[in-house]
Formats: structure tokens, C-alpha cells, sequence
């Protein structure tokens, strides 16, 4: 009898799990078990690989970058797939993986590149449970409309467009249900693996990335503070017309739910829809560039997360002017005043290939011996073009074949950099990489007007730093006199470079050189 009822009971409960699968209740996902099952096999299946591939091969010959290009690929390909498959915190720590275009082998960076348009979505049902349970009330009666499909679905959570019952247009951003509650075991359990790596490979350091997810992720489930961070920006850079945030509705907006203005555009990257709208490109390349100078050496409040789905361009019917919308405000990294400086003046060196000041600021920022590699880093150019001046040749093909394949040979000199420079410069390495690949898909990387604003930003926000600690009247004074002349010079090259390219300065050239063949 007790046979019967224990052979009915795992009958019942194997048909209750089917059906719950079957209907999306149920989802293999949720058990933590699967979960870390699958994480350990992945990790298990890639150390083989690497101890395994590449023992018998002579180190440095063809053959043995060959293989390890081979193995880097096959490594990658499994790391998507377990992104994947666990959702959530992976695909975040993925899609920071792939956006280090001149920090990691380039089979890494191609291969976890499509995170970004692989995130999962909820259903309509989790949805409307999570509205329920953090606005008290069901969809239809907030909203007028609400459209099923999301307009983005990222990592952690998905955009709708609806619209409230007073007319606004809103963006809807959900939290994923499952993503607050698997984030602290997932990290644990990357923390647990790759100490075992580290273990096998000492070259391996990327604790780093542990340490940051850590920090990171709590700030980024936490919407309200979202929020506030969008605010706080529109506040701060004011003085930029041409840049849009996303006002936020708060008597709608919880840690889960953000209810925003809705704003859309084509995305930054785009350069076929700028140039269908007639939109030009480098007045948007030049313009995200100011807001990054001003938010990194300026104000020390930087966007870290400017992947192209974050940073939209519009044309304003009315006024003509293109406009840059800076939306997902979850990831902002706080520089503190003395990195800041420190950065600041490291800039200014590596503009003026000041080799000198380029050493000492690279020390002080954590990167010891390896300062070359730091400033290659930096500035994603070679050895040679630093020393030379990064603002004295645009960028070449076989330069950025080189950098990408020096990430793949100086790995663990890499890995040792990042684990050595303050926690605040990793956010920032990642934030480059990403407006590079924004410069790169516009065709527009490494103009001297970049390098222009950044200079400005750099001289105006030392010199804010030294009035701050100045208390003699006439210091301050000095202080203002050598700003107002250092951007009165970088105000007057700009004004050369820009007759040099153009028509009028041609023709002015032309005519200098006329002048000066007739008086001979």
C-alpha cells in the first residue's frame, strides 16, 4: 500500500512538473543547482582545454598562437553559452567582457559582443506580478495602453512603451523577477570558480571583475537610485543643449519599476540613419566627447555604460539641431578629487607626449613598471604613436591590428595591471573602450577636436582643484590668468587646424604662397 502511494505521488509530482514546464511555470533556471552544475562543467571544459591544447606546442611559433587563437575561440563560444543558459548576472559580467575591445583577446570581445541583443525576456505574466507587487495595482488600471513587446530587453531588466491614463507617453522599465534574488549566489559562485582558476593558471587575475560585479550589481537592481542618477547628470550638464535625459516620473517609480519620459532615436553608432536624417556625425562625435570630458575631468561622475543602445540621436523638427539622449543611468562611477587630478594630468601628458609626466602619473595611478602598457591602454595606441603624440596621426589599420593582438600576447601583464590601479579606473577603461567602438563605427576616431575638448576640460578642472586650495587672493588670480592663456592658445590651434581644412584657409594659403613666389 505504501509501494502504491509513493509510486502515485512521484507520478503526480513528475505530471505537476511537466505541466509546469509546459505552461512556463516551471523553468530548470530557477534551480540553483542547475545552475552552478552548469557553471562548473563550463569552467571545468575550458581549463582542460587550455592545459590540454597548447602542452605540446613550442611557445611563440606560429603553430602555438595558431592553437591558442583556436583555443581562445572555442573558450569564448562556451563562456556565451553558459551567459545564456544562467541569464542575468552572467550575461552582465559577459557583456563587460565584450565591451574591453583593447583589454582582451579579440575572439573574447567578438564572441561576447552579442550579449547585448541576446538578453531574456520576462512574460506578460511576470510582468504584470511585478507591477502588482511593487505599484499595487494591475497594468490596465495605470496605463491606457501598454505594448506587449518590449522596446530593449537587457540583462536585468526590459523597457515597454505604454501609455498613462492622463495621456503622457511613458518608458516602462521592469526588473527581471528572478535577477535580484540569483545575483548575490551567482557572484559567489564566479568568486568560487575563478579562485580555482587561479589556482591552476597563477597568471590569471581577474579578480578584479568579481570585485566590481560585487560593488556594481546592487547599485544597478536598486531603480531608485537610477533615477536619481539621471537627475543628478541633466543637473550637472545643463549648460549642453543638445543632450536629453529622460525625466522621471517618481509617484510611479519603485526598486524594481522606473516609469521615465519616453524618448527614441536612431542609435549612436548608426551612421546610415544620421545620415538619412541629415545628422552629422562628427558634431556627434564631438559633442558625446565634450559630455564625457566634462563628466570624467570635471564634474568626476561618469556614465559608464554608453553602449550604443544607451546613447540615442534625434533631430529636433522644430529647431534643426541634433540632439544626444543618454538613457540606462544604473552605472555611474564616482572619481574621487585626488584620482581625478591625477588623471587629469596623465591626459595632458599623453596628449603633449610628455614622457616624463606620462611615467609619474602612470605610477601613481597603481601601474608601476608597466606604464607603457597603462598608456597603451589608454589611449588604444601603440608604444610608437605615444611617444610620438597621440593627436599627430589618426589611427591606421595595421596600428589597431597591432593593439588587438598585443591584447591577446601581454594577457597576464594585463590582468596584473587591472588588479593593481585603483577600483575607480576599471569602470573608466571599460567607458573608453565603448565611445572607441562608437568612434570606430562612425568613422570618426581620434580627430584632433577630441583631443582639443579633453585638453580644455583638463586645464579648466586643474585649475578649478588649485583656486579650491589656494588662499592668497593673488594666487588665484595667477591661477585664472594661466587658464584664461592655456585655452586661449588651444582656442587659437583649433582655429588654425580648422582654416587648414578649410576652403578659406586654402585659399588664404594660396595666395600667401602667390605673394611670396612674386616678391622673388
Amino acid at each position: 500500500m505504501a509501494r502504491r502511494a509513493l509510486k502515485l505521488a512521484s507520478l503526480a509530482a513528475a505530471a505537476s512538473g511537466i505541466y509546469l514546464y509546459g505552461h512556463k511555470f516551471l523553468d530548470p533556471n530557477d534551480f540553483g543547482v542547475v545552475r552552478v552544475g552548469r557553471a562548473i562543467a563550463t569552467t571545468a571544459v575550458i581549463t582542460y582545454d587550455y592545459l590540454t591544447s597548447l602542452r605540446s606546442v613550442p611557445y611563440g611559433s606560429e603553430e602555438y598562437d595558431f592553437l591558442k587563437s583556436q583555443v581562445h575561440l572555442r573558450s569564448a563560444e562556451r563562456l556565451r553559452e553558459l551567459c545564456c543558459a544562467n541569464r542575468g548576472t552572467f550575461i552582465k559580467v559577459g557583456q563587460h567582457l565584450g565591451a574591453l575591445d583593447y583589454l582582451l583577446p579579440e575572439e573574447y570581445t567578438r564572441t561576447l559582443k552579442v550579449l547585448h541583443n541576446q538578453a531574456p525576456q520576462s512574460t506578460r505574466q511576470e510582468i504584470e506580478q511585478v507591477i502588482r507587487e511593487d505599484l499595487g495595482k494591475e497594468i490596465k488600471e495605470l496605463f491606457v495602453s501598454f505594448e506587449d513587446t518590449p522596446l530593449g530587453a537587457a540583462s536585468l531588466a526590459q523597457v515597454h512603451k505604454a501609455v498613462l491614463q492622463d495621456g503622457r507617453t511613458v518608458a516602462v522599465k521592469i526588473q527581471h523577477p528572478k535577477v535580484q534574488a540569483q545575483s548575490s549566489k551567482d557572484i559567489l559562485l564566479m568568486e568560487v570558480l575563478l579562485l580555482v582558476v587561479k589556482q591552476i593558471f597563477p597568471d590569471f587575475e581577474f579578480m578584479w571583475l568579481v570585485e566590481e560585479a560585487k560593488k556594481n550589481l546592487p547599485l544597478e537592481l536598486d531603480f531608485l537610485n537610477e533615477g536619481r542618477n539621471a537627475e543628478k547628470v541633466a543637473h550637472m550638464l545643463k549648460n549642453f543643449d543638445f543632450l536629453k535625459v529622460p525625466r522621471i516620473y517618481w509617484e510611479l517609480s519603485t526598486r524594481r519599476v522606473l516609469l521615465m519620459e519616453f524618448m527614441e532615436g536612431g542609435q549612436v553608432n548608426d551612421r546610415a540613419y544620421m545620415e538619412r536624417n541629415g545628422i552629422n556625425v562628427n558634431e556627434i562625435s564631438r559633442n558625446l566627447g565634450k559630455l564625457y570630458s566634462e563628466m570624467i575631468f570635471v564634474n568626476g561622475f561618469v556614465h559608464c555604460d554608453p553602449h550604443p543602445g544607451n546613447v540615442l540621436v534625434k533631430k529636433c523638427p522644430a529647431s534643426g539641431k541634433a540632439h544626444i539622449i543618454l538613457l540606462d543611468h544604473g552605472l555611474y562611477q564616482v572619481l574621487s578629487e585626488s584620482f581625478r587630478m591625477d588623471y587629469c594630468h596623465l591626459w595632458q601628458a599623453l596628449i603633449k607626449a610628455d614622457m616624463k609626466r606620462v611615467q609619474k602619473y602612470s605610477r601613481r595611478l597603481g601601474a608601476g613598471d608597466l606604464y607603457p602598457l597603462f598608456a597603451c591602454m589608454l589611449t588604444a595606441r601603440s608604444w610608437e604613436s605615444v611617444n610620438r603624440g597621440i593627436d599627430r596621426s589618426p589611427v591606421s589599420a595595421s596600428e589597431d591590428v597591432e593593439i588587438r593582438s598585443n591584447a591577446a600576447a601581454y594577457l597576464p601583464q594585463i590582468t596584473q595591471l587591472l588588479n593593481n590601479v585603483p577600483r575607480q579606473m576599471l569602470l573608466l577603461l571599460k567607458t573608453n573602450d565603448l565611445l572607441r567602438g562608437i568612434e570606430s563605427a562612425l568613422h570618426t576616431r581620434a580627430s584632433a577636436s577630441s583631443f582639443l575638448n579633453m585638453s580644455r576640460c583638463c586645464i579648466r578642472a586643474v585649475s578649478t582643484y588649485q583656486r579650491s586650495k589656494s588662499h592668497s587672493l593673488y594666487r588665484r588670480a595667477q591661477i585664472s590668468l594661466a587658464e584664461a592663456l592655456s585655452l586661449w592658445q588651444i582656442n587659437l590651434y583649433e582655429l588654425f587646424l580648422w582654416l587648414k581644412g578649410s576652403q578659406l584657409g586654402n585659399w588664404v594659403i594660396a595666395l600667401l604662397s602667390r605673394m611670396h613666389h612674386s616678391m622673388y
